[in-house]
């Protein structure tokens, strides 16, 4: 038998081959995240409300101010009635009524809670009440 023609047999057929890189192809990162939360933050919701520039002038306006983890829980609270099929919402705030809508996920409008007393609100689905 002529040994010319028997090709040699590899001891680790799976070994990777190294191979040029293609141009044009982004290099693979390897993260600390693992793929079950990186699809739990492409499918989560966006947890930050934006304010309309409508409701920025009224709260200048009016001087209502709203610490960052009162808008936190407003944000959650909007985020829960959201789950539940609310698409615009009227919270009631011990100091400001603002609407907000759940679907867009923006401050439509804000007043003083004093001034919300005398109102009518429309195209409400949802209220959402922070008296703490």
């Amino acid at each position: 038998m002529d040994n010319r023609f028997i090709q040699p047999m590899l001891t680790n057929p799976f070994a990777q081959l190294n191979q040029p890189e293609k141009k044009g192809s982004a290099p693979i990162k390897t993260g600390s995240k693992s793929f079950a939360q990186e699809l739990q933050t492409a499918v989560s919701p966006n947890q930050h409300l934006n304010i309309s520039k409508h409701a920025k002038e009224r709260m200048m306006k009016r001087g209502i101010e709203i610490a960052s983890d009162r808008w936190s829980q407003i944000s959650n609270k909007v985020q829960q009635a959201k789950a539940m099929g609310v698409t615009e919402s009227l919270v009631l705030l011990p100091d400001a009524a603002l609407v907000i809508s759940a679907k867009n996920q923006t401050v439509i409008t804000a007043m003083n809670r004093h001034e919300a007393n005398t109102q009518i609100f429309t195209n409400i689905n949802g209220t959402i009440i922070i008296d703490q």
